[in-house]
């Protein structure tokens, strides 16, 4: 069993940065690949990065790309996103997931634990 726990969101400008924390329990969190999805007020969750178990390989939306950046840190159990260069489409709540698996992947239905969400607005 894994628990999600995601810090980091708040209000922030248009053109602003902010980082997320997604803190993990459980002793097998480096085997396990780690993505980010976010879901806006009457839209469906979609996804916006993910990570291998290593943060060897990296895989991202084509909206955040080059805005944003998954990392994570194992000694930590610890995943991030980086985001800069926010933009108001970019407000919603952002949760952190985690497949048993060590490979990434963008599909939500292949993740098997996730965390409550941290909410993201962007004013512009």
């Amino acid at each position: 069993q894994v628990q999600l726990v995601e810090s980091g969101g708040g209000l922030v400008q248009a053109g602003g940065s902010l980082r997320l924390s997604c803190a993990a329990s459980g002793r097998t969190f480096s085997s396990y690949a780690m993505g980010w999805f976010r879901q806006a007020p009457g839209k469906e969750r979609e996804f916006v990065a993910t990570i291998s178990w290593n943060g060897r390989s990296t895989w991202y939306a084509g909206s955040v790309k080059g805005r944003f950046t998954i990392s994570r840190d194992n000694t930590r159990n610890t995943v991030y996103l980086q985001m800069n260069n926010l933009k108001p489409e970019d407000t919603a709540i952002y949760y952190c997931a985690a497949r048993s698996d060590p490979n990434y992947s963008d599909n939500e239905n292949r993740y098997d634990y996730w965390g409550q969400g941290t909410q993201v607005t962007v004013s512009s």
